[in-house]
């Protein structure tokens, strides 16, 4: 049974001593003319940041810049960049033209085989190929290929076909995803995370989901399905439900530390049910001792940290790693106030990624350090 994150663990969400993520200023781009946000790195099979060519792989999403950074969604191809020393290299586009059977790539995780020769990237594809106007079904995908490098040059060939991992199956997960596309109406069958438990070596992912028998319209959950002996994966109940409370529960993903496990995920102010108190633009997540559970929210409410009061839409889509290091990309920088128009959004978006931040864990507490 999934565990219910309630306007009860939202109640002891304090403000005055919620924890913050401290002010930044707006990076230069790495990329002039691309918009760059939700980004993970190439992880060995236990989580870690895998060490490629002297430094680290990531892969981003991408999208040429639109006067309206919000029309990116709606152009995003998956972008490989290699970090080394601190400066960021563009590797290009990670899939030739019309290699995802949809129209645009969402977000995912990639993990690289033990001798750093294979690597897997589980992955969203987003409505389908050569659509107009575009469409919100997102389905779950998977595609292996050889990591090569050759002098500086670093990429990966051939990929494999992309193979469909699960499906919604109308009990647990929602079958139909357009919701129209509006701020709270979209729903969500996306972001696979990839996760090994060490009890017993068992291969799962964790994805974004939507409760279809909710009585309310905020309906999101925390998905899971799990591989099986002959490669093909098995979907799992939800683990988290936020019904009657919050609509997307992004990017979910597990961190095992200090002999419990982390489920950690992203959600914004905006897409809080109305009637509950609101959390802000911050990273959420519950704590069990078992990857079955039972969870028990962070701090007693789920918020793990947020924005500063400051500037609220700062950062998003975070991403916590083994070693508690916590990536995201730099969003609305310097706003304390939603953008008034797209002028205005364009002026303040980052593009980039943010500044990383470290976490501390205390059993059921969470701190940034």
């Amino acid at each position: 049974m999934a565990c219910r994150w309630t306007a009860d663990h939202l109640a002891a969400l304090d403000p005055q001593t919620m924890a913050v993520a401290p002010v930044i200023e707006r990076p230069a781009p790495i990329l002039p003319d691309v918009d760059l946000w939700d980004y993970w790195p190439i992880q060995e099979e236990d989580g870690r940041q895998a060490e490629i060519a002297g430094g680290q792989l990531f892969i981003f999403l991408s999208a040429p810049l639109q006067p309206d950074p919000d029309a990116r969604h709606g152009h995003a191809r998956l972008r490989l960049l290699h970090r080394k020393g601190g400066a960021w290299r563009d590797l290009g586009l990670l899939f030739p033209d019309d290699f995802s059977p949809g129209s645009r790539e969402w977000s995912g995780s990639a993990v690289i085989s033990p001798d750093h020769h294979k690597v897997t990237l589980y992955y969203t594809v987003a409505g389908q190929r050569g659509e107009e106007p575009l469409s919100f079904g997102q389905r779950l995908f998977e595609t292996q290929a050889t990591l090569r490098i050759e002098g500086d040059a670093i990429g990966f060939s051939p990929w494999s076909p992309p193979r469909e991992m699960v499906v919604p199956d109308g009990e647990h997960y929602v079958r139909d995803l357009e919701g129209g596309g509006g701020i709270g109406t979209i729903k969500a069958f996306r972001d696979p995370s990839f996760f090994r438990d060490p009890a017993d070596g068992r291969d799962y992912v964790f994805f974004a989901g939507s409760s279809p028998q909710a009585a309310s319209n905020w309906n999101g959950n925390v998905g899971a399905a799990r591989r099986e002996a002959d490669g093909r994966w098995t979907l799992l109940p939800p683990v988290i439900d936020a019904e009657g409370v919050n609509n997307e529960l992004e990017r979910p993903h597990v961190v095992f530390h200090a002999s419990r496990y982390y489920l950690f995920w992203s959600t914004q102010k905006k897409v809080f049910a109305p009637g509950v108190q609101a959390g802000p633009n911050g990273i959420y997540g519950m704590v069990a001792d078992r990857l079955s559970g039972p969870w028990r929210p962070i701090n007693g409410s789920g918020l793990v940290f947020a924005n500063p009061p400051e500037a609220p839409f700062q950062s998003y889509s975070w991403f916590v790693l083994p070693d508690l290091t916590v990536q995201s990309f730099a969003d609305m920088v310097g706003l304390a106030e939603p953008p008034v128009d797209a002028a205005e959004a364009r002026a303040h978006f980052g593009g980039m990624p943010s500044p990383e931040l470290t976490l501390r864990l205390e059993g059921d507490r969470a701190f940034v350090a």
